[in-house]
This record gives structure tokens, C-alpha cells and sequence, in this order.
């Protein structure tokens, strides 16, 4: 019995070695009508998912950040119109709107051609071989990869390098990278590479462990930061939300000071906490009237 079951757990890893070396199976042709994709990867291969109901965020429910809505939106609008635009790359505090902005811009422009293909991390390995499965179609394809950052010497970090800025191949005039990041050169920075700096003719020069970092921020061609809010567009945006989900606004001070209230338990005033506050509020209002 105990050779049967040595046999068949060799056997198991045996099937599953030789699974990675096989084509992949046949998922059929993407359904281009989708407006959205996911990259999926099983048993060694990658292929684009459709996602038929994406989540439906309008331009105008991003409140607080309007500099940075205007101007991803013009980068975008350039891209669809097929005028030159650039890849970008929105850093800063957390649940300021940096992925529902992205995920906006799919509301705003999926009726001029655009798509989103989101994609992990882990998966930018891939990118060189998805690339070509879009650079034929007519459709404008963004590539959004949510809360990147890399460690050292991650093979996607040098991925994502070569389709930024293109190898021997120009990269393809209808893909353009988005991505969201909390650091702003997307890996660590340590005490000791700040310490390699050094000072010539007067001109301070990063040391080498720096620069490489850097290096990936600089392909973006656009950086857009975003920053915690003050109270009074917190509450803005609070009150943005309420009337969203049939709360009228009638001033009320208990309600601003429940508002405050609920951003300091979660230890910050982000458009994420105030729409979270106005989902519960709305809800607990909707209960006591039922």
C-alpha cells in the first residue's frame, strides 16, 4: 500500500510538471466587445478574461482631486483620439481615489474605444507576451496595475521596464500603462543607499542602488500625486456621497461630528472613509425608516 502511494504521488508530480510544458489549453478568442479584462494565469500560461460589468465609477463622484482628474483625463482623452500620450503613474496616501479614478475612466471613455486590462503584479512577467495579442486591434487598451511595488531583483520589475520603454521593438501606439503606487519610486529605498550619494563640483549625485530605482518612475511619463484630505473637502466629500444615497443635506452638526468621529477610528480623512461613513449612515437611515 505504502508503494502504491509513493507511485502515485510521484505520478501527480510528474502530471503536473509536464501540464507546465504543454500548450496551453484553448480558452477561444477574448470577447473584444468586453470593456474590461483580467490577465489570468494557470499551469504556467496567461490569458485575458472579459469582465462584462466592470465597477461603474462616474468622473464626477471623485471629489477633492480635480487637478488630477483633469489631468489624467486630458492623457486619456489623447490616447483615444490616437494622439500621443504617456504612461502614468498616481502615487500618494491611501483611499484618495487613485483606482477609482483609473476605473473612471473606462465610464468616461468606453464609448471611444477604450478598454482596461487589469493586471497583477505578479503577472507583469507576461506583459511581452500579451502586448502582441492588442498592438492588432483597433481598440485603445490600458493596462492597470493596482498597488504595484517592487523588492530587488523581482523578474516583473524588469518587465515592466522593457514594455514602458520598448526593446528592440517600438511599443505598441494603442497600450498605455496606468499604475498605482503608496512609494514613489514603486521599491524600498534604504538609509545605507542614501548614504552613496556623494557631492561633485558642487552637484549632489544619487549613488547607484538609488538611480536603479528610480530608473522605473522615470519611464512614466506622467506622475500624479495624491494627498490625504483637510476636514472641510472630507466633509465635502461626505456630504457629495449622502446625497448620492438620498441623504439629503441639512446641515446637521451631529452628522458632521459623527462624520469626524468615524475618520478618526480609521485614522484618516480619504474618500474611501467618506464614502464608507455615507454607505453606513444611508444604510442605518433606510433601517429606521423601514
Amino acid at each position: 500500500m505504502t508503494e502504491l502511494s509513493n507511485f502515485l504521488s510521484r505520478a501527480s508530480v510528474l502530471l503536473d510538471r509536464l501540464e507546465a510544458l504543454l500548450p496551453a489549453a484553448q480558452a477561444g478568442e477574448p470577447d473584444w466587445n468586453a470593456p474590461a479584462f483580467r490577465w489570468r494565469r494557470e499551469g504556467g500560461h496567461g490569458w485575458l478574461q472579459a469582465v462584462p460589468r466592470p465597477h461603474a465609477i462616474r468622473l464626477a463622484d471623485l471629489q477633492g482631486i480635480d487637478r488630477q482628474k483633469d489631468i489624467l483625463a486630458q492623457n486619456t482623452r489623447q490616447f483615444v483620439h490616437g494622439r500621443p500620450a504617456n504612461n502614468v503613474l498616481l502615487t500618494g496616501a491611501r483611499g484618495t481615489g487613485k483606482s477609482s479614478l483609473i476605473k473612471a475612466l473606462l465610464t468616461e471613455f468606453r464609448d471611444h474605444g477604450l478598454r482596461i486590462i487589469e493586471m497583477d503584479k505578479h503577472h507583469l512577467v507576461d506583459l511581452p507576451d500579451m502586448v502582441p495579442l492588442l498592438e492588432t486591434r483597433p481598440e485603445r487598451f490600458l493596462i492597470f496595475c493596482d498597488d504595484l511595488s517592487f523588492e530587488a531583483d523581482e523578474p516583473a520589475y524588469k518587465a515592466l521596464k522593457v514594455v514602458l520603454d520598448g526593446s528592440v521593438s517600438a511599443p505598441p501606439e494603442n497600450v498605455l500603462i496606468y499604475a498605482t503606487s503608496n512609494r514613489r519610486h514603486l521599491m524600498p529605498e534604504y538609509m545605507e543607499e542614501n548614504r552613496q550619494a556623494r557631492v561633485v563640483e558642487g552637484e549632489l549625485h544619487p549613488g547607484e542602488a538609488i538611480e536603479e530605482k528610480v530608473s522605473l518612475s522615470d519611464r512614466f511619463g506622467l506622475w500624479l500625486s495624491f494627498h490625504p484630505f483637510d476636514q472641510e473637502v472630507y466633509l465635502a466629500i461626505v456630504r457629495h456621497w449622502l446625497t448620492h444615497f438620498g441623504v439629503p443635506d441639512t446641515g446637521d452638526e451631529d452628522l458632521r461630528l459623527e462624520a469626524l468621529r468615524w475618520a478618526q477610528t480609521r485614522g484618516t480623512r480619504s474618500g474611501r472613509t467618506a464614502w464608507q461613513f455615507a454607505r453606513d449612515f444611508a444604510g442605518r437611515k433606510g433601517e429606521e425608516k423601514a
